[in-house]
């Protein structure tokens, strides 16, 4: 699945903590640099979507509150699966756990 500019920017923030989490107001610094910006409300709108998406896919869970209609979105916190697809997006590897041998002299 391709994932847009902003869905990229959410796995990113993501892997900026330990708990692998993002609140959805520092998700507005996305539109922060940009010339042309939407409207506050649309901002939040787009922001919403893309977190469902990412969501939906597998890459991303949740937390928020749940009404009758909709999902109010707080907090975005990314799966292993998430977690592994922004390192891709760093092109960073994952380190594995060797010990490194040292000779006595």
């Amino acid at each position: 699945m391709p994932l847009s500019a902003l869905q990229k920017y959410i796995l990113r923030q993501g892997l900026g903590g330990k708990k692998r989490s993002v609140p959805k107001e520092r998700l507005l610094n996305f539109y922060a640099d940009k010339s042309a910006k939407p409207k506050l409300e649309d901002q939040i709108n787009i922001i919403t979507k893309s977190a469902e998406r990412l969501i939906n896919s597998g890459l991303a869970r949740g937390l928020g509150i749940k009404t009758a209609e909709k999902w109010f979105i707080r907090e975005v916190i990314l799966t292993p699966l998430g977690v592994k697809r922004a390192r891709q997006l760093l092109g960073r590897q994952q380190e594995l756990p060797f010990k490194i041998k040292t000779k006595n002299k």
